[in-house]
């Protein structure tokens, strides 16, 4: 057996497959936001005791966790000092001197997570070639070290000016301080992000020596915790760019962790496409507390390098932490169902940015909350059923969601209970609608070109209206959509990217020195997937650059051309460029140089062999026999109630159709089906909607 177990801000989701069947078994819990390795814990054993599974018979257990995330947001890491290059203990302050907002007079920085008093300077230089000017005075280290020690220093981060082309001072600085601080975690850049940029290298290293030690002790505390349940393997841990890799290099660079949960869901999503043969896909993944959009395009997900954390403005790029880190590229375009809703200065309805999250949760869940939410206007207006939710393992108060949308949107717009709900569930479909448009547009493609996958609890519920917004014709809804991220954590592969800076133009790359260095690259990453248990032989290796034109500020990711590294051949490598860049802006630039500013060396093992099980055929029936009934819903083109059929996920069968409006429900999700739409079941029990095109 495989288990996948996903934390995210209000549930903690569980999928275990076995292999020999490839029958998926799924569970969901409360997350426990005190400690979440406790969640974690009571999951497995909640999954494991239902299925009567020994977990001596559990190979694997794959992680995603917002731990890190949370950390850096809510400021919960540990007491942490940099050093660096004389004269640049500044740089986290100074930043891009840049603007995040250009009319806001009264305009926030985001602080550095290391005060100035912990910032310490050393004397050493070395130059953008890694030409050491001044060689490191140990003395000023060890005079850092004194200075550090007794101030209850739990990490040190070490960023160096050029260290990325020259480590060989961060290297003895690092020595140094180990030896002298024993129990602090040391973190130096040129191993977490050897890259051009000061600002963003700096941040980065800082970043994960924040949150090293308390991603430590969780590792070791859940690890303990599984193997006192019998499962006497080693954890696993899902990467923000798809890639899963074991504890002990997760423990190492924890800031590759940062978006871990949502990728676990595009690998998912990207799977579905491969299954269906469906090229291009959105993933809309909506949570319990945010939802995020990522393209899947010719069923490749779509990666960036760059990703910000911790923002004072929720959408305000610039206004948070940046990050160097490998990710898949997804946007934050919305609410999640326990965002709370209010009306604003305006007198218009406003959904988030904040959340109810797991505890007290949406007034609906009877454990406190009071605020009105995006799950409490879905129980009102019909979408869930009171006594389904979680398969009626959880009861809602439908009661308690009408006295809070009631009382918090209602009253103070003049509004009927009913039509404030559906201002809260327009209003959050709206921004989301708008959100992953612009993203699509900024990607220079179209959404009709999409079909849309939607993951997560309340994905589903909210897919059909936030596609038909988009011009978007087919919604491609997955078995187990609510725990789809847990489930894409068991089929992604083993994967390790290496990175290494170096700007040079594409006329003066010394080839000889490209290949020895990418080898050695490439040698690092075997051995770190050796080390895993994994056979070599089935490895894959993929080599990529960072390209712009000189004097340019921005790059574009290329993949290298194997005729660069086996012939020589720098017009394939500026071929590559050019098309990337055409592809991003419309245009390239005739007449000016292109540079490489950094090489990377992805090295993946197999992708796991998890394709679900085909579902059970049927004879292309109206699914009456999964028919649970009927109940009203309203419907916003009527401005009424309709009555919607009430359907059984899991009694469909393959070939069944039937027509909107209706509600298909399973234990993780509810999927809602609108007017004059149709859906149909496919091969591996997929719910494939149709949307009329008059609702776009």
């Amino acid at each position: 057996m495989r288990i996948g177990v996903d934390i995210g801000g209000t549930f903690t989701d569980l999928v275990m497959q076995d292999p020999a069947t490839g029958q998926l078994r799924n569970g969901k819990v409360l997350t426990t936001p005190d400690d979440p390795s406790r969640g974690v814990l009571e999951g497995i054993g909640i999954i494991l005791r239902e299925n009567g599974v020994d977990p001596a018979a559990v190979d694997h257990v794959i992680h995603g966790t917002t731990l890190v995330a949370n950390a850096l947001i809510e400021r919960k890491g540990v007491r942490t000092a940099l050093i660096t290059t004389a004269g640049f203990r500044d740089v986290l302050q100074i930043g891009r001197e840049w603007r995040y907002d250009t009319y806001d007079l009264f305009i926030s920085a985001v602080e550095p997570l290391v005060p100035r008093a912990l910032r310490l300077e050393v004397t050493e230089r070395i130059a953008h070639d890694g030409a050491v000017v001044v060689a490191l005075d140990e003395a000023s280290v060890q005079q850092a070290a004194r200075d550090l020690a007794g101030q209850d220093i739990g990490a040190v981060a070490v960023c160096l000016l050029h260290a990325f082309r020259n480590p060989v001072h961060e290297r003895r600085i690092k020595e140094i301080l180990q030896a002298a601080l024993p129990d602090c975690t040391i973190s130096i850049s040129s191993e977490v992000m050897p890259e051009i940029g000061e600002y963003e290298r700096a941040s980065t290293t800082v970043a994960n020596a924040y949150v090293q030690p308390i991603f430590h002790r969780y590792i070791r505390r859940l690890s303990a915790g599984i193997r006192d349940m019998g499962i006497d393997r080693d954890l696993f841990l899902m990467q923000s760019d798809g890639g899963t890799v074991h504890q002990s290099t997760a423990a190492a660079f924890p800031i590759r962790l940062v978006q871990s949960g949502p990728a676990g869901g595009v690998q998912a999503t990207a799977l579905i496409g491969r299954l269906t043969g469906e090229p291009n896909i959105l993933c809309f993944d909506m949570g319990g507390t945010t939802a995020k959009a990522a393209l899947i395009e010719g069923q490749v997900p779509s990666r960036s390098t760059d990703f910000e954390v911790a923002r004072i403005y929720r959408f305000k790029k610039g206004s948070g932490l940046p990050l160097k880190v490998p990710v898949i590229d997804m946007i934050e375009i919305g609410a999640g169902g326990g965002s709370i809703a209010r009306v604003n200065r305006m007198g218009l309805i406003q959904v988030g940015p904040d959340s109810s999250s797991a505890v007290p949760g949406p007034a609906c869940y009877g454990q406190g909350g009071t605020d009105a939410t995006v799950t409490d206007a879905d129980l009102v207006l019909g979408y869930l059923d009171a006594d389904a939710f979680l398969g009626g393992a959880m009861k809602l108060d439908r009661a308690a969601a009408e006295r809070a949308i009631e009382e918090r949107i209602a009253r103070p717009l003049g509004l009927s209970v009913v039509e404030a709900a559906w201002g809260i569930h327009q209003t959050v479909n709206e921004s989301m609608a708008q959100a992953a448009g612009i993203h699509v547009l900024e990607k220079g493609l179209r959404s009709s070109d999409f079909a849309m996958a939607p993951i997560g609890g309340a994905g589903p519920v909210h897919a059909c209206a936030v596609a038909g917004k988009m011009g978007m014709r087919r919604v491609i809804c997955p078995a187990g959509a609510g725990v789809a991220s847990a489930f894409g954590f068991l089929a992604a592969p083993m994967s390790f990217e290496f990175v290494r800076g170096g700007v040079a133009e594409i006329d003066a790359l010394d080839l000889g020195a490209l290949r020895a260095s990418m080898e050695e690259l490439e040698r690092e990453a075997r051995a770190l997937l050796r080390g895993s248990g994994l056979d070599e032989a089935a490895f894959s290796v993929s080599h990529g650059c960072s390209m712009r034109y000189v004097g340019q500020g921005y790059q574009v990711d290329v993949a290298v051309p194997p005729a660069l590294l086996g012939d020589g051949d720098r017009a394939s490598l500026l071929a590559a460029f050019e098309a990337g860049y055409r592809a991003l802006y419309g245009r390239t630039e005739a007449g000016m140089p292109a540079e490489v500013v950094s090489w990377r060396v992805v090295v993946t093992g197999p992708y796991p062999d998890l394709a679900p099980m085909r579902a059970a055929a049927g004879e292309g029936s109206d699914g009456a026999a999964a028919r649970k009934g009927a109940r009203l819903v309203f419907d916003g083109e009527a401005g009424d109630f309709v009555e919607a059929g009430v359907y059984d996920r899991y009694g469909l069968r393959v070939g069944d159709r039937l027509s909107g409006p209706a509600i298909v429900e399973e234990r993780e999700s509810t999927l809602v089906v609108p007017s004059g739409a149709t859906l149909s079941v496919d091969d591996y029990g997929n719910l494939v909607v149709i949307l009329p095109e008059a609702r776009h």
